[in-house]
């Protein structure tokens, strides 16, 4: 084994890649004031923004699903790697050398986790097929290719590489390079023989690398191109430890950022389809992998989509019945988008590829430009089912429509709709079908069926704490209570802005802290050497010094979440210490009372006496934060 990366490596690690640039790699960060950055959570559904990034910090929480960590815990969350596996992912990225403490200075391969060892195996194929496609045995690649418009650069755009006709060319290149017959077969990229030796899955063919939404390659879709070849015209990886057919997107990698910008998917059928469309200027094309445009697919472009009022995911299919069927699937998942979903039908059959074949870049735009919303296409199908002719085909004709406009998640768009509806149908009387379908839109919304107004719930707001809040594994957290309201507030101050509780803070005792987590945290800012310490590496120790992951999460959410002041100064921090002092003070002098009563006046005198002092002094304390603030303490 490789041994156990140094710690000192480690911390390079963490410092070399900020968070913000690894998560904005998975979904559209947006800012959220305070220095933060919000986006939809990867790790459950939400309509709204509850997922915070804290540059600065290093640091990550969802406030939906209690989420949290460092860049590591996100890499080892969102791949599933080990601690492991993520170091050497980021080391990778960064251009990190790690030492092992165990072994050497470097990892070799026994010690490389699985996803890793896979993922590099790949990236080797992928050069490979690169590198082959210019030989003179791909020339049928390349014709293919330029047949369909794509030049020298194209291909080299998109990586499109050739797999030789051999039966294990790759299979031997990657053993040159370290890997084993078991990480062959394991990967996808060779398979058992009849001989028992592994050969290569793919040959003689044109292969499109398809790689996850980070940039990695996971699999590969590869194109036949001889008639000899008695295999599928497309040919892709199977199902793998990283590639799941339904989890990915053909060229997300490359057109996410222009999708987070525009607020714009255009989802296409096929590699060349994306290759067109990216060739004319339609640079947010991705298309699906051998499977239809499902659930796990819609979650990966809502995270880039953001789900804002201006959001649109426009899908291109033929105009033939296959291509209709398609539509309608597609509209089926239309509500599980707060984006609006539209459908451009290409002319004549042809696909994107063979549009700009035909007609040039221009026909690709100008198809994505000519597209109809799906919801209006859907009705279109409907009503051509229904004989309109007579009072009863209508009638039917409405029953089937009706609640499909009622699930338009703009409320103008269905009223329109509504009335449009009713001169699709010949009724005269549009009032009869608005309040239809308004009718069922209230019924919808009382189910729980319906999307707010817009599709758009309320945006999360970081500085409005929800109430009661459930603390994983510990007391519900109540924050309509000013105590623990003013005790959260000052933890995230000590966390977040130490120097301006410091050197106070560290004098507060556990028990001034009346919820158990809150004092929890408090002991970990303890254990990690206080807030005075106040160095770079502050709150890294304060997470390491957490008793366990409950704990531990709770200081990721403090740290990160937005204090409730739009001045955060000295004078903000002193009332919160104030606050949570004088009210550890208060609830003493109401014991010590208690204790008075209890003892009555037949007590020994030197008991009472020094109770009564203790009073006395607590009293005068309390007096003196309450008359003089800060400067009390």
């Amino acid at each position: 084994m490789a041994g156990r990366i140094n710690d000192d490596d480690v911390k390079a690690v963490r410092d070399a890649v900020p968070i913000d640039a690894v998560v904005s790699d998975y979904l559209q960060l947006r800012n959220a004031g305070g220095g933060n950055l919000k986006g939809l959570c990867p790790f459950h559904d939400e309509k709204s923004p509850s997922f915070q990034v804290s540059p600065s910090k290093g640091l990550y929480h969802c406030f939906g699903c209690q989420a949290g960590g460092d860049t590591l815990d996100f890499i080892m969350k969102i791949d599933h790697l080990s601690f492991s596996e993520a170091v050497e992912r980021l080391a990778g990225q960064a251009g990190i050398t790690l030492r092992y403490e165990e072994g050497g200075y470097t990892a070799g391969t026994s010690g490389r986790g699985e996803r890793i060892r896979l993922v590099e195996a790949h990236k080797a194929a992928a050069q490979f097929y690169v590198d082959q496609l210019g030989g003179a045995e791909a020339e049928i690649g390349r014709k293919f290719l330029a047949e369909r418009g794509f030049d020298q650069a194209a291909a080299a755009h998109f990586s499109v590489g050739y797999s030789p006709a051999g039966w294990d060319h790759l299979t031997r290149f990657l053993r040159g390079k370290g890997f084993s017959d078991k990480e062959l077969i394991t990967s996808g990229l060779a398979q058992d023989s009849r001989s028992g030796k592994p050969i290569d899955r793919f040959r003689g063919r044109l292969m499109w690398p398809i790689r996850d939404i980070s940039g990695e390659v996971v699999g590969f879709g590869a194109r036949k191109l001889r008639e000899d070849d008695n295999g599928p015209k497309y040919l892709n990886t199977p199902e793998t430890a990283i590639y799941k057919k339904s989890q990915v997107l053909y060229g997300i990698d490359l057109a996410k950022k222009e999708i987070a910008k525009t607020s714009r998917a255009v989802v296409v059928e096929g590699y060349t389809d994306v290759m067109a469309c990216h060739m004319a200027g339609v640079t947010t094309a991705i298309a699906t992998c051998g499977t239809a445009f499902g659930g796990d697919h819609i979650k990966i472009l809502r995270r880039l989509l953001m789900d804002n009022a201006t959001a649109e995911v426009i899908f291109t299919f033929d105009g033939d019945a296959a291509g209709q069927k398609a539509a309608l699937r597609a509209f089926e998942d239309d509500q599980k988008f707060a984006a609006e979903t539209s459908i451009a039908i290409t002319p004549g059959g042809m696909d994107p590829c063979d549009l700009r074949l035909a007609q040039g870049d221009a026909a690709v735009s100008g198809l994505v430009d000519s597209r109809t919303p799906l919801f209006e296409f859907a009705l279109r199908h409907i009503v051509a089912r229904h004989n309109l002719e007579n009072p009863a085909g209508r009638a039917a004709a409405l029953d089937e429509a009706a609640p499909v406009v009622a699930h338009i998640k703009n409320i103008a768009i269905q009223h329109e709709s509504a009335v449009q509806l009713a001169g699709m149908l010949g009724i005269r009387d549009e009032q009869f079908v608005v309040k239809r379908v308004a009718q069922l839109a209230r019924w919808a919304r009382e189910r729980g069926g319906q999307p707010q107004q817009q599709g758009r719930s309320r945006s999360y707001d970081a500085a409005q704490a929800p109430a009661p809040v459930a603390a994983p594994g510990g007391p519900a957290l109540n924050l309509r209570s000013p105590a623990h309201r003013t005790e959260r507030e000052l933890l995230k101050l000590a966390l977040q802005r130490p120097a301006l509780v410091s050197p106070a803070f560290d004098a507060y005792g556990m028990d001034e802290f009346t919820a158990p987590p809150y004092a929890a945290v408090r002991q970990a800012i303890l254990d990690a050497g206080g807030a005075s310490l106040g160095t770079e590496d502050y709150l890294p120790r304060v997470r390491e010094a957490a008793p366990n992951d409950t704990v531990r999460a709770l200081v990721t959410e403090l740290a990160v979440e937005a204090i409730h002041a739009k001045t955060v100064d000295e004078i903000y921090a002193g009332v919160q210490l104030v606050q949570v002092r004088l009210r550890a003070v208060d609830r003493r002098v109401q014991e010590i009372q208690g204790t008075l009563s209890r003892l009555g006046p037949q007590a020994p005198p030197e008991q009472l006496a020094a109770v009564q002092e203790e009073l006395w002094v607590l009293q005068q304390y309390g007096q003196r934060l309450r008359n003089r603030g800060a400067e009390g303490l």
